[in-house]
């Protein structure tokens, strides 16, 4: 947990403003990012890729929301999007068409149309028939599409199997070995011209092996189509670098890039990174409150106002999110040295009970987190950590539930930048038959 995010007088606060007094302004559930640490994060790919001609793509469905994207888009990033709809958000937000790379297994004829004519950097293709959906696509327009080959290198990426991309079984990308004949068949289509290729290995990635790796197996493609003549413009490594949720140690940001320079030293190519989770993931937390406490003959609940249709996460991945009370008990003893939020042993609390925070849907997987020892009651606001990434962009309105409001904090600013949605915008669309 960034250090945005602190403790002060036993409030807990979003740079300069209590999350206690966004949660009285705007309600639970919420999120609240931090404008300062979007910005650290971005600030720190670019220190790191000082003195080498590069393109930040931000993977924009880590999370969507269209203040963030400005931010990055203000920021020079690019965008790494895998739909039309997060084009069209791009867009929206300012962003650059001409620093958008395209990826995603199922490109639709729409979607090529619209990307085509805004004018975007490249179609990151990742199959044959797409290649010749494209260029049939491109001829329709008169235009030629800019393309590279999004390549699976097989490389184990050591992360939750639902979310690694690089292995051969992952429907992500074209195999390794099938890669130069795709090459060869792309640079006889009339209507694309091949710019670069590019991989993507998965997400929450933890060691700096697999991209090591993976970054290897594609400069060695590099190397082999430029000898058939067929340099490219850029090389695409992807994003996928993890963030501490618990115990987790990835690579600082600095020397997750020293390690890729390394490997692409001798290659002068245009290096693109798509981060995602590792910019807006500990940006975020997400504000609920304590409904009811229930005790069970075998387990306590806490039940709270935010749900598997706010955080996904969780019920998914099984995944950990370290939660805080948003108000300490002032008698909780003080830590002489206090480890940094968002992992074990952050807080210590008195008189605590061990408690399975869980939501009002209707679903046995419907929990934020297990066995957690907190001191609650009913009505307390608890912080949910490391929420920025898959997130939001990940809710739902299952059980007919409004999706949450949204706040970024900009010092002692709160700017509520997505309204909490109603049900009666929920149904607004939809039409009774005679």
């Amino acid at each position: 947990m960034s250090s945005y995010f602190h403790y002060r007088d036993n409030r807990l606060y979003a740079e300069q403003v209590p999350l206690a007094d966004i949660a009285a302004r705007f309600g639970t559930p919420c999120y609240v990012y931090s404008r300062a640490v979007l910005t650290d994060s971005f600030h720190r790919f670019t220190e790191a890729l000082q003195g080498r001609e590069h393109l930040i793509c931000y993977a924009v469905k880590a999370n969507s929301n269209l203040a963030i994207l400005n931010i990055f888009a203000r920021l020079g990033a690019g965008f790494d999007i895998v739909s039309g709809g997060e084009l069209q958000r791009v867009l929206a937000a300012g962003g650059d068409a001409r620093k958008v790379v395209f990826s995603g297994v199922g490109k639709s004829v729409a979607e090529m149309l619209m990307a085509l004519d805004a004018g975007i950097l490249c179609f990151n293709v990742e199959s044959a028939a797409e290649l010749d959906r494209l260029n049939d696509v491109a001829e329709s327009m008169g235009k030629i599409a800019p393309v590279s080959l999004r390549v699976n290198p097989d490389v184990d990426p050591k992360t939750h199997p639902y979310i690694s991309t690089g292995l051969k079984q992952n429907k992500f990308g074209v195999a390794y070995d099938e890669a130069i004949a795709l090459y060869r068949k792309a640079r006889n289509l009339s209507h694309l011209r091949i710019t670069g290729v590019a991989c993507h290995i998965g997400s929450q990635l933890t060691e700096p092996g697999p991209f090591i790796a993976a970054a290897e197996k594609i400069l060695l493609l590099a190397d082999a189509l430029a000898a058939e003549g067929m340099p490219l413009e850029h090389i695409d490594l992807g994003g996928g670098l993890g963030i501490r949720y618990r115990d987790e140690t990835p690579p600082e940001i600095a020397d997750y890039v020293a390690a890729l320079l390394g490997v692409l030293r001798g290659h002068s190519e245009k290096l693109i990174l798509e981060p995602g989770r590792i910019l807006v993931g500990n940006a975020g937390v997400l504000l609920t409150r304590v409904e009811y406490l229930k005790h069970g003959e075998e387990k306590n609940f806490a039940i709270v106002d935010a749900a598997m249709n706010d955080l996904m996460r969780p019920a998914l991945y099984d995944a950990f999110h370290e939660i805080l009370p948003v108000e300490r008990e002032i008698n909780a003893p003080p830590l002489p040295n206090p480890p940094p939020l968002g992992g074990e042993g952050a807080i210590e609390k008195s008189n605590s009970s061990i408690f399975e925070i869980v939501g009002p849907i209707c679903e046995t997987g419907d929990f934020i987190g297990h066995a957690r020892s907190m001191a609650i009651a009913p009505q307390a606001l608890l912080a949910v950590l490391s929420a920025g990434a898959y997130g939001m962009s990940m809710s739902s309105n299952y059980n007919t539930r409004p999706r949450a409001a949204e706040v970024i904090v900009d010092g002692n600013n709160m700017h509520l930048v997505r309204e909490r949605e109603t049900v009666r915008q929920l149904y607004a669309g939809e039409k009774l038959i005679s």
